[in-house]
């Protein structure tokens, strides 16, 4: 077994893979968390845990009251739905109680309807709670609902302890993807953003969540978190009425560095919208725009050209690979002489887009690699004069709620697969960069 010398802040198991059934399996691997007196994070991923093991590791964890970080993902593969409750439960009550522990890292675990009561019931009283990690873990609509509801009841019991005098910290992330929520517990998350308006991470990549979900989520719920700094929505569908909400709102975010919406199919016209709203210059902090794959347009380019002149002043890096323009176009040609213009004024090093890994460079900048742009269509170039044309958006918004279906269609085939067998590298890296976070 891999355990670190006790005297680190750290406990891990993360690279054992190992089968723990009973208190009599885990024992011999806990001997240095048992000896650890200001053990601040433990890492249990990638290892399957039953009922008995996780009662015996919540005995010792409900005494370790240094411990500020908690990564529980991945760690009930292979178990049976019926063994899942009573293993969370058991550690979830003996996390519960814990003042230090700021951030909890669930994901790749399977937490459907039938298994998130321990989930929902510990994130509507732990108090302390500041950053959430909830990725893959099959939750759909209606758990999502509930998970939702559990965080608008948290902020309720956070600002009961305020109240009291009570030093608590605001909930600031949530990440919440690949979980098929849809558009149906949009108007709960909703309801749980307004109450936690301080939030300033917000990641729900692919969740199935169309556009008027889209649009609930943003006018009644993230519209009011003003100090929001990194948006990711990518992979859902927004369209045209997406996109208008998105422009309604995204002015509100002062403080905004990061905004996903790639895959998003938000469209040449969404994406005009979008750019005319961020060339208002109510965000000046917007470092990264991620727009891949939305059948944007040169026309829509050349606007956020002209948004990055005028508004923009922080961008330094845009995605927009896989859309419907020529690499050669005036808006990318000048989009990416303004972006290198910026690199070489703040002294930033090159970014190469993606390492050997795949992994994005730690230091974005500039665009990202165009190799996967269709040419844009030659009579719809024809139709920029026609009135006509431009009045008829709504054939444009039937099309993309076609693509829309499919795209749907997709993620559900995706989600059917077996929770806790995918990872996800940005939460990996999220959740890690929140583990060495002094809180």
């Amino acid at each position: 077994m891999a355990n670190p010398p006790s005297d680190t802040t750290i406990f891990t198991l993360s690279t054992a893979s190992l089968k723990l059934d009973t208190a009599d399996d885990i024992r011999p691997h806990l001997k240095t968390l048992v000896e650890s007196a200001t053990v601040s994070e433990i890492r249990l991923g990638g290892n399957t845990l039953g009922p008995g093991a996780c009662e015996y590791l919540a005995s010792i964890l409900s005494s370790k009251r240094s411990l500020h970080t908690a990564d529980l993902a991945d760690i009930f593969t292979s178990r049976l739905l019926s063994e899942i409750p009573p293993a969370l439960s058991s550690l979830l009550t003996a996390l519960l109680p814990l003042e230090n522990l700021r951030t909890i890292d669930l994901s790749d675990n399977a937490f459907g309807l039938n298994t998130q009561a321990p989930l929902a019931d510990f994130l509507a009283k732990h108090v302390p709670l500041k950053h959430l990690v909830l990725n893959n873990n099959g939750l759909g609509p209606k758990a999502g609902v509930l998970i939702a509801d559990a965080l608008t009841a948290l902020a309720d019991r956070k600002n009961e302890a305020r109240k009291e005098g009570r030093d608590v910290p605001a909930l600031e992330t949530v990440v919440c993807g690949r979980n098929r929520l849809e558009s149906g517990s949009m108007a709960a998350w909703a309801k749980a953003f307004r109450a936690h308006c301080n939030v300033r991470v917000v990641k729900m990549v692919q969740n199935g969540i169309r556009q008027e979900g889209i649009s609930v989520l943003l006018r009644e719920g993230l519209k009011e978190c003003s100090v929001l700094q990194v948006l990711d929505l990518q992979d859902n569908t927004m369209t045209i009425v997406g996109a208008k909400a998105l422009a309604e709102v995204v002015g509100g975010w002062h403080e905004i560095t990061e905004l996903g919406v790639g895959d998003c199919l938000l469209g040449a016209n969404g994406a005009v919208l979008l750019a005319e709203a961020l060339g208002k210059g109510a965000n000046p902090a917007l470092r990264v725009l991620r727009a891949q794959y939305n059948d944007i347009d040169a026309k829509a380019v050349t606007a956020l050209l002209t948004a990055a002149k005028k508004g923009l002043e922080a961008l330094r890096r845009v995605e927009l690979n896989g859309n419907r323009f020529s690499e050669d176009g005036a808006g990318v040609v000048g989009l990416r002489k303004l972006l290198e213009e910026r690199r070489k004024r703040a002294g930033g090093e090159k970014d190469e887009d993606d390492d050997e890994d795949g992994e994005r460079g730690s230091d974005e900048w500039g665009l990202d690699d165009l190799s996967d742009l269709e040419d844009e269509d030659e009579d719809e170039d024809e139709d920029e004069g026609d009135p006509a044309a431009k009045e008829d958006d709504s054939d444009e918004e039937i099309e993309r709620d076609g693509k829309a279906e499919k795209v749907l269609a997709d993620a559900d085939r995706e989600e059917s697969s077996k929770v806790g067998q995918r990872k996800d590298a940005d939460v990996d890296e999220l959740a890690t960069e929140l583990g060495k976070t002094i809180i």
